[in-house]
Protein backbone atom coordinates (compact mmCIF):
# COMPACT_ATOMS: atom_id res chain seq x y z
CA UNK A 1 0.00 0.00 0.00
CA UNK A 2 1.37 3.40 -0.97
CA UNK A 3 1.48 5.88 1.90
CA UNK A 4 -0.56 9.07 1.39
CA UNK A 5 1.02 12.51 1.06
CA UNK A 6 1.86 13.83 4.53
CA UNK A 7 0.40 17.32 4.06
CA UNK A 8 -3.04 15.86 3.26
CA UNK A 9 -3.18 13.96 6.55
CA UNK A 10 -4.49 14.87 10.00
CA UNK A 11 -2.38 15.71 13.02
CA UNK A 12 -2.82 12.81 15.43
CA UNK A 13 -3.23 13.88 19.06
CA UNK A 14 -2.82 11.15 21.67
CA UNK A 15 -5.06 11.67 24.69
CA UNK A 16 -8.39 13.46 25.16
CA UNK A 17 -7.35 15.15 28.38
CA UNK A 18 -7.08 18.90 28.97
CA UNK A 19 -3.93 19.41 26.89
CA UNK A 20 -4.83 17.01 24.09
CA UNK A 21 -8.27 18.59 23.63
CA UNK A 22 -6.74 22.08 23.73
CA UNK A 23 -4.27 20.97 21.05
CA UNK A 24 -7.17 19.89 18.84
CA UNK A 25 -8.90 23.25 19.36
CA UNK A 26 -5.76 25.17 18.41
CA UNK A 27 -5.23 22.99 15.34
CA UNK A 28 -8.77 23.66 14.17
CA UNK A 29 -8.27 27.36 14.75
CA UNK A 30 -5.29 27.09 12.38
CA UNK A 31 -7.38 25.23 9.74
CA UNK A 32 -5.52 22.00 10.43
CA UNK A 33 -7.29 18.67 10.92
CA UNK A 34 -6.88 17.02 14.34
CA UNK A 35 -7.58 13.37 15.09
CA UNK A 36 -7.68 12.69 18.84
CA UNK A 37 -7.09 9.12 20.00
CA UNK A 38 -8.34 8.45 23.54
CA UNK A 39 -7.76 5.11 25.27
CA UNK A 40 -10.71 5.53 27.63
CA UNK A 41 -14.45 5.37 26.86
CA UNK A 42 -14.92 9.12 27.26
CA UNK A 43 -12.95 12.32 27.49
CA UNK A 44 -10.61 13.03 30.41
CA UNK A 45 -10.37 9.44 31.63
CA UNK A 46 -7.32 10.19 33.77
CA UNK A 47 -8.92 13.30 35.28
CA UNK A 48 -12.00 11.28 36.17
CA UNK A 49 -9.76 8.83 38.05
CA UNK A 50 -9.07 11.61 40.57
CA UNK A 51 -12.52 13.18 40.32
CA UNK A 52 -12.74 13.63 44.10
CA UNK A 53 -9.67 15.88 44.27
CA UNK A 54 -10.03 19.65 44.00
CA UNK A 55 -7.60 21.50 41.75
CA UNK A 56 -5.29 24.12 43.26
CA UNK A 57 -5.80 26.29 40.17
CA UNK A 58 -9.11 28.16 39.67
CA UNK A 59 -11.36 27.84 36.63
CA UNK A 60 -9.79 30.92 35.08
CA UNK A 61 -6.47 29.07 34.79
CA UNK A 62 -7.67 25.64 33.61
CA UNK A 63 -9.63 26.56 30.47
CA UNK A 64 -7.96 27.28 27.15
CA UNK A 65 -8.84 30.35 25.00
CA UNK A 66 -9.07 28.43 21.70
CA UNK A 67 -11.20 25.78 23.40
CA UNK A 68 -13.54 28.46 24.75
CA UNK A 69 -14.02 29.83 21.23
CA UNK A 70 -14.91 26.35 20.00
CA UNK A 71 -17.37 25.89 22.86
CA UNK A 72 -19.08 29.29 22.54
CA UNK A 73 -21.51 28.33 19.71
CA UNK A 74 -22.69 25.28 21.70
CA UNK A 75 -24.20 27.43 24.45
CA UNK A 76 -21.46 26.50 26.91
CA UNK A 77 -21.26 28.78 29.95
CA UNK A 78 -17.85 29.58 31.37
CA UNK A 79 -17.70 28.73 35.09
CA UNK A 80 -16.83 31.42 37.63
CA UNK A 81 -13.14 32.09 36.96
CA UNK A 82 -12.32 32.54 40.66
CA UNK A 83 -13.71 29.21 41.90
CA UNK A 84 -11.83 25.90 42.07
CA UNK A 85 -13.23 22.80 40.35
CA UNK A 86 -12.86 19.21 41.42
CA UNK A 87 -11.57 16.76 38.85
CA UNK A 88 -15.15 15.62 38.26
CA UNK A 89 -16.32 19.18 37.64
CA UNK A 90 -13.41 19.90 35.31
CA UNK A 91 -14.28 16.80 33.27
CA UNK A 92 -18.05 17.24 33.18
CA UNK A 93 -18.35 21.02 32.84
CA UNK A 94 -15.47 21.67 30.43
CA UNK A 95 -13.51 18.71 29.06
CA UNK A 96 -16.40 16.47 27.97
CA UNK A 97 -18.29 19.39 26.37
CA UNK A 98 -15.09 20.30 24.54
CA UNK A 99 -14.68 16.74 23.27
CA UNK A 100 -18.34 16.75 22.21
CA UNK A 101 -17.77 19.99 20.29
CA UNK A 102 -14.90 18.28 18.44
CA UNK A 103 -17.32 15.55 17.41
CA UNK A 104 -16.01 12.66 15.32
CA UNK A 105 -12.51 14.11 15.48
CA UNK A 106 -12.23 12.28 18.85
CA UNK A 107 -11.99 8.48 18.79
CA UNK A 108 -12.57 6.62 22.06
CA UNK A 109 -11.30 3.18 23.04
CA UNK A 110 -8.23 3.73 20.85
CA UNK A 111 -4.98 2.59 22.48
CA UNK A 112 -1.84 3.65 20.63
CA UNK A 113 0.62 0.76 20.55
CA UNK A 114 3.32 2.16 18.28
CA UNK A 115 4.38 5.09 16.10
CA UNK A 116 6.95 5.21 13.32
CA UNK A 117 7.72 6.81 9.98
CA UNK A 118 6.06 4.94 7.14
CA UNK A 119 8.53 2.37 5.84
CA UNK A 120 11.32 3.66 8.09
CA UNK A 121 12.39 2.23 11.43
CA UNK A 122 14.45 4.48 13.68
CA UNK A 123 17.72 3.45 11.99
CA UNK A 124 16.91 4.60 8.45
CA UNK A 125 17.90 8.14 7.40
CA UNK A 126 16.97 8.16 3.73
CA UNK A 127 14.04 10.45 2.88
CA UNK A 128 12.88 10.17 6.49
CA UNK A 129 11.33 13.60 7.11
CA UNK A 130 9.16 13.44 3.99
CA UNK A 131 7.46 10.21 5.07
CA UNK A 132 4.18 10.44 7.01
CA UNK A 133 3.85 8.91 10.44
CA UNK A 134 2.10 5.57 10.81
CA UNK A 135 0.22 5.07 14.07
CA UNK A 136 -0.66 1.56 15.21
CA UNK A 137 -3.56 1.26 17.61
CA UNK A 138 -5.79 -1.30 19.25
CA UNK A 139 -9.51 -0.56 19.45
CA UNK A 140 -11.83 -1.37 22.33
CA UNK A 141 -13.16 -4.41 20.45
CA UNK A 142 -9.63 -5.78 20.06
CA UNK A 143 -9.39 -4.83 16.40
CA UNK A 144 -5.98 -3.58 15.28
CA UNK A 145 -5.73 -0.57 13.04
CA UNK A 146 -3.15 1.75 11.52
CA UNK A 147 -3.54 5.42 10.70
CA UNK A 148 -1.35 7.90 8.88
CA UNK A 149 -0.52 11.36 10.19
CA UNK A 150 1.40 14.45 9.09
CA UNK A 151 2.45 15.11 12.71
CA UNK A 152 1.97 13.58 16.16
CA UNK A 153 1.24 15.41 19.42
CA UNK A 154 1.53 13.06 22.39
CA UNK A 155 -0.59 14.39 25.26
CA UNK A 156 -1.07 11.01 26.93
CA UNK A 157 0.21 12.24 30.29
CA UNK A 158 1.89 10.18 33.01
CA UNK A 159 -1.07 9.08 35.14
CA UNK A 160 -0.74 5.40 34.27
CA UNK A 161 2.91 5.16 35.35
CA UNK A 162 3.33 6.22 39.00
CA UNK A 163 6.75 6.03 40.57
CA UNK A 164 7.35 3.31 43.17
CA UNK A 165 8.07 3.52 46.89
CA UNK A 166 11.66 2.36 46.41
CA UNK A 167 14.07 5.27 46.75
CA UNK A 168 16.26 3.89 43.94
CA UNK A 169 13.50 4.51 41.41
CA UNK A 170 12.79 0.79 41.30
CA UNK A 171 10.13 -0.95 43.42
CA UNK A 172 11.20 -1.69 46.97
CA UNK A 173 11.82 -5.35 47.76
CA UNK A 174 8.43 -6.78 48.62
CA UNK A 175 6.50 -3.84 47.14
CA UNK A 176 4.75 -6.08 44.61
CA UNK A 177 3.79 -8.61 47.27
CA UNK A 178 2.30 -5.78 49.35
CA UNK A 179 0.10 -4.55 46.48
CA UNK A 180 -3.13 -5.27 48.36
CA UNK A 181 -2.20 -2.70 51.01
CA UNK A 182 -0.49 -0.12 48.78
CA UNK A 183 -2.08 2.56 46.58
CA UNK A 184 -0.40 5.12 44.34
CA UNK A 185 -3.28 7.61 44.29
CA UNK A 186 -4.90 10.02 46.77
CA UNK A 187 -7.76 7.94 48.21
CA UNK A 188 -11.37 9.02 47.78
CA UNK A 189 -12.72 9.03 51.32
CA UNK A 190 -16.22 9.85 50.04
CA UNK A 191 -16.39 6.21 48.93
CA UNK A 192 -17.62 4.17 51.95
CA UNK A 193 -15.41 1.20 51.07
CA UNK A 194 -12.33 3.36 50.69
CA UNK A 195 -13.14 5.25 53.88
CA UNK A 196 -13.42 1.96 55.79
CA UNK A 197 -9.98 0.97 54.46
CA UNK A 198 -8.32 3.89 56.29
CA UNK A 199 -10.66 4.63 59.21
CA UNK A 200 -9.09 3.71 62.53
CA UNK A 201 -5.96 2.55 60.73
CA UNK A 202 -2.32 3.56 60.71
CA UNK A 203 -1.27 4.69 57.22
CA UNK A 204 2.13 5.52 55.77
CA UNK A 205 2.15 8.43 53.30
CA UNK A 206 5.34 8.41 51.21
CA UNK A 207 6.12 11.61 49.29
CA UNK A 208 6.54 15.34 49.79
CA UNK A 209 4.59 17.02 46.99
CA UNK A 210 1.08 18.42 46.80
CA UNK A 211 -0.48 14.96 46.42
CA UNK A 212 1.13 13.91 49.71
CA UNK A 213 -0.11 17.14 51.30
CA UNK A 214 -3.63 16.33 50.13
CA UNK A 215 -3.50 12.78 51.48
CA UNK A 216 -2.23 13.97 54.86
CA UNK A 217 -4.96 16.61 55.07
CA UNK A 218 -7.78 14.22 54.16
CA UNK A 219 -6.54 11.59 56.60
CA UNK A 220 -6.27 14.25 59.32
CA UNK A 221 -9.90 15.18 58.68
CA UNK A 222 -10.85 11.50 58.91
CA UNK A 223 -8.94 11.20 62.20
CA UNK A 224 -11.16 13.87 63.76
CA UNK A 225 -14.18 11.59 63.29
CA UNK A 226 -12.62 8.12 63.38
CA UNK A 227 -10.53 7.42 66.52
CA UNK A 228 -7.33 5.51 65.91
CA UNK A 229 -6.76 6.99 62.47
CA UNK A 230 -3.17 8.12 62.19
CA UNK A 231 -0.64 8.90 59.45
CA UNK A 232 3.10 8.36 59.26
CA UNK A 233 4.54 10.85 56.79
CA UNK A 234 7.73 9.48 55.23
CA UNK A 235 10.11 11.96 53.61
CA UNK A 236 13.36 11.13 51.87
CA UNK A 237 14.86 14.42 52.99
CA UNK A 238 14.82 16.44 56.19
CA UNK A 239 12.28 19.09 57.13
CA UNK A 240 13.30 22.60 56.13
CA UNK A 241 11.58 25.89 55.35
CA UNK A 242 10.70 24.55 51.87
CA UNK A 243 9.17 21.25 53.00
CA UNK A 244 5.62 22.57 53.04
CA UNK A 245 5.86 24.35 49.69
CA UNK A 246 5.23 28.06 49.19
CA UNK A 247 2.67 28.44 51.97
CA UNK A 248 1.46 32.01 52.23
CA UNK A 249 3.98 33.11 49.59
CA UNK A 250 2.46 31.01 46.81
CA UNK A 251 0.71 32.96 44.04
CA UNK A 252 -1.65 30.00 43.80
CA UNK A 253 -3.12 30.37 47.31
CA UNK A 254 -4.87 27.00 47.24
CA UNK A 255 -1.59 25.24 46.49
CA UNK A 256 0.13 27.12 49.30
CA UNK A 257 -2.68 26.18 51.65
CA UNK A 258 -2.15 22.50 50.92
CA UNK A 259 1.34 22.73 52.40
CA UNK A 260 -0.06 24.53 55.41
CA UNK A 261 -2.67 21.80 55.81
CA UNK A 262 0.05 19.13 55.82
CA UNK A 263 1.94 21.12 58.45
CA UNK A 264 -1.23 21.41 60.52
CA UNK A 265 -1.74 17.62 60.33
CA UNK A 266 1.72 17.14 61.88
CA UNK A 267 1.43 20.01 64.37
CA UNK A 268 -1.98 18.79 65.58
CA UNK A 269 -0.78 15.23 66.14
CA UNK A 270 -2.67 13.55 63.32
CA UNK A 271 0.56 12.59 61.56
CA UNK A 272 4.14 11.83 62.57
CA UNK A 273 6.96 12.83 60.23
CA UNK A 274 9.81 10.40 59.57
CA UNK A 275 12.63 12.21 57.81
CA UNK A 276 15.64 11.05 55.83
CA UNK A 277 13.99 7.68 55.22
CA UNK A 278 14.67 6.02 51.88
CA UNK A 279 12.58 2.89 51.48
CA UNK A 280 14.56 -0.23 50.59
CA UNK A 281 12.09 -3.02 51.39
CA UNK A 282 8.57 -3.73 52.59
CA UNK A 283 7.88 -6.74 54.78
CA UNK A 284 4.82 -8.08 56.63
CA UNK A 285 4.42 -8.76 60.33
CA UNK A 286 2.51 -11.73 61.75
CA UNK A 287 -0.79 -9.83 61.38
CA UNK A 288 -0.13 -8.97 57.74
CA UNK A 289 0.68 -5.31 58.43
CA UNK A 290 3.43 -3.58 56.51
CA UNK A 291 6.90 -2.90 57.89
CA UNK A 292 8.95 -0.40 55.92
CA UNK A 293 12.73 -0.85 55.98
CA UNK A 294 15.10 1.99 55.09
CA UNK A 295 18.39 1.92 53.23
CA UNK A 296 20.07 2.75 56.54
CA UNK A 297 18.64 -0.37 58.17
CA UNK A 298 15.85 1.38 60.10
CA UNK A 299 12.61 -0.58 60.62
CA UNK A 300 9.48 1.52 61.07
CA UNK A 301 6.59 0.47 63.26
CA UNK A 302 3.95 -1.53 61.34
CA UNK A 303 1.29 0.28 59.31
CA UNK A 304 -2.00 -1.04 57.95
CA UNK A 305 -1.80 0.77 54.61
CA UNK A 306 0.68 2.70 52.47
CA UNK A 307 -0.08 5.57 50.10
CA UNK A 308 2.86 6.06 47.73
CA UNK A 309 2.88 9.53 46.15
CA UNK A 310 6.40 9.84 44.80
CA UNK A 311 5.51 11.27 41.40
CA UNK A 312 4.97 9.90 37.90
CA UNK A 313 7.07 9.09 34.87
CA UNK A 314 6.34 8.98 31.12
CA UNK A 315 5.48 5.81 29.22
CA UNK A 316 7.79 5.87 26.21
CA UNK A 317 7.24 2.26 25.12
CA UNK A 318 5.09 3.03 22.06
CA UNK A 319 7.61 5.64 20.88
CA UNK A 320 10.51 3.22 20.51
CA UNK A 321 10.77 3.76 16.72
CA UNK A 322 10.72 7.56 17.04
CA UNK A 323 13.94 9.54 17.41
CA UNK A 324 13.40 11.44 20.62
CA UNK A 325 15.85 13.84 22.22
CA UNK A 326 15.33 13.36 25.95
CA UNK A 327 17.31 14.49 28.97
CA UNK A 328 18.99 11.53 30.60
CA UNK A 329 17.71 12.44 34.07
CA UNK A 330 14.23 13.90 33.66
CA UNK A 331 13.17 12.14 30.43
CA UNK A 332 11.98 15.53 29.22
CA UNK A 333 12.95 17.14 25.87
CA UNK A 334 16.60 18.14 26.08
CA UNK A 335 15.97 21.85 25.46
CA UNK A 336 13.20 21.96 28.05
CA UNK A 337 14.87 19.94 30.82
CA UNK A 338 17.22 22.68 32.12
CA UNK A 339 14.25 25.02 32.43
CA UNK A 340 12.20 22.66 34.62
CA UNK A 341 14.91 20.88 36.58
CA UNK A 342 13.37 20.56 40.07
CA UNK A 343 16.83 20.74 41.63
CA UNK A 344 16.94 24.35 40.44
CA UNK A 345 13.49 25.71 39.57
CA UNK A 346 10.55 26.30 41.85
CA UNK A 347 9.77 30.00 42.06
CA UNK A 348 8.28 31.10 38.76
CA UNK A 349 11.65 30.61 37.09
CA UNK A 350 10.16 28.11 34.62
CA UNK A 351 9.30 30.54 31.85
CA UNK A 352 6.63 29.74 29.25
CA UNK A 353 7.94 27.68 26.37
CA UNK A 354 6.77 26.27 23.07
CA UNK A 355 7.79 24.58 19.87
CA UNK A 356 11.52 25.36 20.11
CA UNK A 357 11.95 23.71 23.50
CA UNK A 358 9.62 20.81 22.63
CA UNK A 359 11.15 19.77 19.31
CA UNK A 360 12.96 16.45 18.85
CA UNK A 361 15.39 15.04 16.28
CA UNK A 362 12.26 13.48 14.74
CA UNK A 363 10.57 16.35 12.92
CA UNK A 364 6.90 17.09 13.71
CA UNK A 365 6.56 14.88 16.79
CA UNK A 366 5.95 16.55 20.16
CA UNK A 367 5.45 15.44 23.74
CA UNK A 368 3.22 17.97 25.48
CA UNK A 369 1.48 18.48 28.79
CA UNK A 370 2.62 16.53 31.81
CA UNK A 371 4.40 14.04 29.58
CA UNK A 372 6.70 16.79 28.29
CA UNK A 373 7.93 17.31 31.86
CA UNK A 374 9.10 13.71 32.13
CA UNK A 375 9.71 13.14 35.84
CA UNK A 376 9.58 16.81 36.86
CA UNK A 377 6.56 17.63 39.05
CA UNK A 378 5.92 21.36 38.57
CA UNK A 379 3.56 21.32 35.57
CA UNK A 380 0.52 23.61 35.35
CA UNK A 381 -2.38 23.27 32.89
CA UNK A 382 -1.87 26.75 31.48
CA UNK A 383 1.73 25.81 30.64
CA UNK A 384 0.35 23.00 28.48
CA UNK A 385 -2.12 25.34 26.77
CA UNK A 386 0.75 27.62 25.80
CA UNK A 387 2.73 24.64 24.52
CA UNK A 388 0.03 23.49 22.11
CA UNK A 389 -0.77 27.03 20.96
CA UNK A 390 2.86 27.40 19.89
CA UNK A 391 3.01 23.96 18.25
CA UNK A 392 -0.21 24.50 16.28
CA UNK A 393 1.15 27.82 15.00
CA UNK A 394 4.39 26.14 13.92
CA UNK A 395 2.58 23.32 12.12
CA UNK A 396 0.52 25.95 10.29
CA UNK A 397 3.70 27.72 9.20
CA UNK A 398 3.22 30.79 11.42
CA UNK A 399 6.66 30.72 13.01
CA UNK A 400 6.43 34.26 14.35
CA UNK A 401 3.36 33.36 16.42
CA UNK A 402 4.96 30.07 17.44
CA UNK A 403 7.86 31.89 19.07
CA UNK A 404 5.77 34.48 20.89
CA UNK A 405 5.14 34.12 24.62
CA UNK A 406 1.49 34.58 25.59
CA UNK A 407 1.50 33.49 29.21
CA UNK A 408 2.57 34.68 32.64
CA UNK A 409 3.03 31.93 35.22
CA UNK A 410 2.46 32.32 38.97
CA UNK A 411 5.36 31.88 41.35
CA UNK A 412 5.45 29.05 43.86
CA UNK A 413 6.94 31.18 46.58
CA UNK A 414 9.70 28.63 47.22
CA UNK A 415 12.72 30.60 46.11
CA UNK A 416 15.69 28.87 47.61
CA UNK A 417 15.38 25.25 46.56
CA UNK A 418 13.46 22.59 44.77
CA UNK A 419 10.40 22.93 46.94
CA UNK A 420 7.85 20.42 45.71
CA UNK A 421 10.20 17.87 44.16
CA UNK A 422 9.90 14.69 46.20
CA UNK A 423 13.48 13.51 46.16
CA UNK A 424 15.48 16.74 46.30
CA UNK A 425 17.72 18.26 48.93
CA UNK A 426 16.86 21.97 48.89
CA UNK A 427 18.84 24.59 50.70
CA UNK A 428 17.23 26.66 53.40
CA UNK A 429 14.99 29.32 51.92
CA UNK A 430 14.70 32.97 52.71
CA UNK A 431 11.44 34.87 52.69
CA UNK A 432 8.90 34.06 49.97
CA UNK A 433 8.79 36.12 46.81
CA UNK A 434 5.23 37.21 47.21
CA UNK A 435 2.51 36.94 49.82
CA UNK A 436 -1.13 36.53 48.81
CA UNK A 437 -3.53 35.82 51.64
CA UNK A 438 -3.72 32.17 52.68
CA UNK A 439 -6.90 30.38 51.69
CA UNK A 440 -9.81 28.64 53.37
CA UNK A 441 -9.41 25.44 51.44
CA UNK A 442 -11.55 22.42 50.69
CA UNK A 443 -8.78 19.85 50.80
CA UNK A 444 -9.03 16.73 48.65
CA UNK A 445 -12.55 15.35 48.79
CA UNK A 446 -15.30 17.77 47.90
CA UNK A 447 -17.03 18.68 51.11
CA UNK A 448 -14.03 18.00 53.33
CA UNK A 449 -12.89 21.34 54.73
CA UNK A 450 -9.77 22.39 56.61
CA UNK A 451 -9.80 26.01 57.65
CA UNK A 452 -6.49 27.73 56.99
CA UNK A 453 -6.24 31.48 56.78
CA UNK A 454 -9.05 33.88 55.99
CA UNK A 455 -9.68 34.14 52.25
CA UNK A 456 -12.54 31.87 51.18
CA UNK A 457 -11.43 29.78 48.23
CA UNK A 458 -10.99 26.09 47.65
CA UNK A 459 -8.00 24.05 46.63
CA UNK A 460 -6.70 20.62 45.79
CA UNK A 461 -3.69 18.80 44.45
Amino acid sequence: MTAPVAQDLPVVVIGAGPIGLAAAAHLLERQLTPLVLEEGPMAASAVRAWSHVRLFSPWGEVTDPAAEKLLAPTGWTRPDAATYPTGAQWAERYLQPLADALGDRVHYGATVTGISRTGRDRIVDADRDSQPFVVHLSNADGREERLFARAVIDASGTWTTPSPAGASGLPALGEGAAAGRVTYRVPDLNDPDVRARYAGKRTAVIGSGVSAFTALATLADLAQNEPGTHSVWILRRGISSSTFGGGEADQLPARGALGLAAKAAVDNGYADAVTGFRTEAIEHDSDGRLILIGEDGRYLDPVDEAIVLTGFRPDLSFLSEIRLGLDERLQAPTALAPLIDPNVHSCGTVYPHGVNELSHPEKDVYLVGMKSYGRAPTFLAMTGYEQVRSIAAALAGDHEAAEQVELTLPETGVCGGAGLFDDSTPEENGDGCCAPAPALVQIGSAGTTLQIGKTETSGGC
